[in-house]
């Protein structure tokens, strides 16, 4: 069960984060959270997709990783094959909070960051990365971190407000992956909504424009872009069954 504490330079001036990856170290499998913030160095690598939980009404996105919910195809042993690393996994155990506003400050809640003390990636052995240095500042890795949960906090209003749109203008549709490995294997995918070209065409200029002074256009094309990398997912399971087999012929 997680256990979130307020990060404090004092409280956790010993604190270690293993930054390795691995099945075992919380790393997501199949798929995982993404933001429109990082969607320009996603679309290199990750097919993009959004989904609805159940029982919710708002969209989030999510970037493909295997095609089940236990498979990440971009791990290696302890290596993940991508120069870009989403947010979602570069966090590890941080998250972002918010503290109540102090008297005479700003009215705003104050964004502050937290961590899980019970994350698989917070070292117990006095192993991995410091958090904070020797006198109380903050670790190069812990800067990087904040860098990016800042990026995840701006991504978090900017997908409520993108998805809303595609929503409304009907952009969105369901989309189910059926995948075929070779003869005698395949993978079916559901649950995941995309791009509709055909409706994205029949678009209006005035509401083209719409998207395109909001910022919102970009977007879309970066995510019709990133299905490109579906062919370097198939090729990655290929891969691996084939290995497979090699390895259950030679036994």
């Amino acid at each position: 069960m997680a256990r979130h504490e307020l990060l404090d330079n004092v409280v956790h001036k010993d604190l270690r984060v293993d930054t390795r990856f691995g099945a075992g170290l919380g790393d997501p499998a199949g798929l995982v959270p993404v933001w429109p913030t990082e969607f320009a160095e996603l679309q290199r690598e990750y097919p993009i997709f959004l989904q609805k939980g159940e029982g919710e009404s708002e969209y989030h996105a999510v970037a493909l990783l295997g095609f089940d919910a236990s498979e990440n195809l971009f791990l290696d042993g302890d290596r993940w094959n991508a120069n870009y690393l989403p947010g979602a996994v570069v966090r590890g155990p941080f998250s972002i909070g918010f503290r109540d506003p102090v008297p005479g400050g700003s009215l705003e809640p104050e964004p502050v960051v937290h961590v899980d003390m019970e994350h698989p990636r917070v070292a117990r052995d006095g192993e991995g990365v410091a958090v904070f240095m020797p006198k109380g500042g903050h670790s190069p890795y812990l800067d990087h971190v904040i860098t990016v949960l800042k990026g995840i906090h701006d991504g978090v209003a900017a997908a409520r407000a993108m998805f809303a749109t595609l929503d409304r203008l009907g952009l969105l549709q369901p989309v189910d992956l059926d995948v075929r490995f070779d003869e005698a294997r395949g993978a079916r995918v559901t649950g995941l909504y995309g791009i509709d070209r055909d409706r994205l065409a029949a678009l209006e200029a005035g509401q083209l424009h719409a998207l395109h002074r909001d910022g919102l256009l970009e977007g879309v094309y970066l995510m019709l872009a990133s299905l490109y990398n579906m062919r370097r997912l198939i090729a990655e399971k290929q891969r691996r069954l084939r290995a497979q087999d090699g390895a259950g012929a030679a036994a």
